[in-house]
């Protein structure tokens, strides 16, 4: 499957496997100077790209793990990147950590997974096919 990307940025870098083997391509910051990140700060990093989403399909953004295990992460968990959206890809990044934390011009900063998506209908119903699970939830299914 090929992507098609567009540079919003002269210093903007695409999207990169580090390895043969990498599920997510790396997506690295495109910024003018360094952004600092304070304890409980967000802030937006830009990549300075664009990308068509085939339809069918949805991008998805993940912190990489280098930056969870420093306390920082997307502050909404995954960032979507929808079929029909044509803007540049950002990430929203929040600092967890007790560190002041500085993102510079090319840091591989979140990993971008395209995903096929079932869209699926929704029906409204009074039942429920019953399992032997039920309605347990939130770690029923682990130690007591």
């Amino acid at each position: 499957m090929f992507i098609k990307t567009k540079k919003l940025h002269e210093g903007a870098q695409l999207p990169f496997r580090a390895t043969s083997g990498s599920a997510g391509a790396d997506l690295c910051a495109c910024i003018d100077a360094e952004i600092v990140i304070e304890h409980g700060e967000r802030r937006l990093i830009p990549t300075g790209l664009a990308v068509e989403i085939p339809a069918g399909h949805v991008g998805l953004m993940f912190a990489r793990s280098s930056l969870g295990k420093r306390g920082i992460s997307l502050a909404n968990g995954v960032g979507v990147i929808d079929s029909d959206y044509r803007g540049e890809m950002g990430m929203l990044l929040i600092n967890h950590s007790g560190e002041p934390f500085t993102v510079k011009n090319g840091d591989r900063i979140a990993q971008l997974l395209i995903i096929f998506v079932c869209a699926a209908q929704f029906t409204l119903e009074q039942d429920l096919t019953e399992t032997g699970r039920g309605e347990g939830g939130f770690g029923s299914t682990g130690k007591k």
